[in-house]
């Protein structure tokens, strides 16, 4: 696909077309309808008459619902056009697609839509990778009510439902409707997309957990509690308003639930690649957010918290104490071909899980949550300087031990080849970041205070406040470049 894209989400579910609305995915590409790490429509095509439609305008509602309004044939075409249509789309939970044809002319009109549809079902990964999919089977079955397009990998299974409100024709790969329409009149009809990760007795397994669909007006509600709690901003000027206005609908379309702890929101990473939860993004994203949002850095304490590292395990880069770097749901976890079951490949979001429960009792005042996570805070400023310490030096480094599919870099700069010499050379491994070790001094120096002030043991305070002082001064003393006059990036 090329060309502008359009994206509307709901949590970890979202839909990437273009303008037109259309999806017509290749395997590289990061468009179709996903959810949980799989790409559950990977072509949704409308015609009319056998013309692709033109865009007219795109009306953005809102991050979960979009507009478009279209005319068949090429740009050149609609000059005197007779037909329009208007593809009104949104997420939530499932996606609800609401078609329309407007008849312009003086006569009636006989009209043919063209719904084309199918699904790969391909892994998130195998998207980044450009991977075709090679295991498993693809099913389609079409009766008069719906389209079932369903995946199958041994106990993997994965459905997408189409369904429609009216009367039409459904073939194995996809819906026909032939409508007539009066002078100035239209037709309207509307599609239902349903996404099921199916267990054993056909049922979708997130009914066991929470119940997923949530109707528009109860999305456009939260939005607007979302914002009415939000500090204000007064100002006489109209582009910060603005400005301030969309940074927290952005920051509430980032939200989503894990199927762990329903109905608590969590910042994920990004879209189309991040939609999932991470431990150093979904960290600082709840920094930043504190003084707007405090509840998501509270949803990431108790979400990292749950999973925190607590045994050895090389394929997933785990440790007892370590927080992890990344979840995932998909095939290729599930097959154990990527280690996102959790992975643990990270250096900072153990010493960064450790600023937030600090800073976030600053602002909060929730005493609370600090004393309920004080064996997690504990074990988590334990690793800092057992596991953590793979040199015995006192400083932070990262080796992976999973060399087929874990992450070289594990530090914020963690693709392959972000940390390297002034001449361009990769340094041998193990490798400890400038920022990691800022990281563990704040951690140190926050846990300190969290000992003293809530936990009531000063002695262990009193240990992390001198372990900081020492990691300081050996930190000013080891990573200075005299003939630069700088910190470098990292010591070998």
């Amino acid at each position: 696909m090329t060309g502008p894209r359009v994206s509307i989400l709901d949590g970890s579910m979202f839909v990437v077309s273009d303008d037109r609305g259309d999806i017509d995915a290749s395997p590289g590409s990061p468009t179709g309808l996903f959810a949980f790490d799989t790409r559950f429509l990977s072509k949704w095509i409308l015609t009319v008459n056998g013309q692709r439609l033109t865009l007219l305008s795109l009306d953005d509602v809102h991050y979960f619902k979009s507009r478009f309004f279209l005319v068949p044939g090429e740009a050149t075409q609609y000059i005197d056009e007779k037909l329009s249509v208007i593809r009104e789309r949104t997420i939530c939970g499932d996606v609800f697609e609401r078609l329309t044809v407007l008849n312009h002319d003086q006569v009636p009109l006989d009209v043919t839509v063209r719904v084309d549809l199918g699904s790969d079902f391909a892994d998130i990964f195998e998207i980044k990778d450009a991977m075709p999919k090679r295991i498993g089977s693809i099913s389609r079955r079409a009766d008069e009510q719906c389209l079932r397009l369903r995946y199958q990998r041994e106990t993997f299974r994965r459905e997408t439902t189409i369904s429609v409100a009216d009367a039409a024709q459904i073939d194995e790969q996809g819906l026909t409707f032939t409508v007539h329409i009066e002078p100035h009149g239209q037709w309207t009809t509307d599609l239902t997309v349903r996404m099921a990760l199916l267990g054993e007795d056909d049922t979708d397994v997130r009914s066991r957990f929470t119940e997923q669909r949530r109707s528009v007006s109860v999305l456009c509600s939260d939005l607007d509690n979302w914002l009415a709690r939000a500090p204000k901003l007064s100002t006489d000027s109209d582009a910060l308003t603005m400005t301030y206005r969309r940074s927290l609908i952005d920051l509430a379309s980032l939200r989503f639930s894990s199927l762990a702890f329903p109905g608590m929101s969590q910042p994920a990473a990004g879209l189309p690649w991040f939609m999932a939860s991470f431990g150093r993004d979904s960290i600082f994203t709840s920094i930043q957010a504190l003084p707007f949002a405090p509840e998501l850095a509270r949803t990431a304490l108790i979400s990292l918290a749950a999973v925190q590292g607590g045994t050895l395990d090389d394929f997933r880069d785990e440790d007892p104490g370590k927080i992890m770097h990344e979840f995932r749901y998909g095939e290729s976890a599930a097959f154990e071909e990527e280690p996102h079951t959790p992975y643990y490949g990270t250096a900072d979001a153990t010493p960064l899980f450790l600023v937030l429960l600090d800073e976030y009792e600053r602002w909060t005042g929730d005493v609370d949550l600090v004393c309920l996570l004080e064996p997690e805070a504990r074990a988590a400023l334990a690793w800092i300087d057992d596991f953590g310490d793979l040199m015995g030096d006192g400083y932070v480094w990262y080796q992976r031990r999973n060399m087929t599919t874990g992450l070289e870099n594990q530090c914020w700069k963690d693709s392959w080849d972000a940390i390297c010499y002034r001449d361009g050379r990769f340094p041998p491994l193990p490798r400890a970041t400038c920022e990691t070790q800022g990281y563990a001094y704040d951690a140190k120096v926050r846990g300190a205070r969290l000992a003293r002030k809530v936990w009531h043991d000063p002695d262990y305070a009193q240990r992390l406040e001198a372990s900081a002082a020492a990691l300081r001064e050996r930190f000013n003393r080891d990573f200075w470049v005299a003939d630069g006059d700088y910190f470098a990036l990292a010591r070998d």
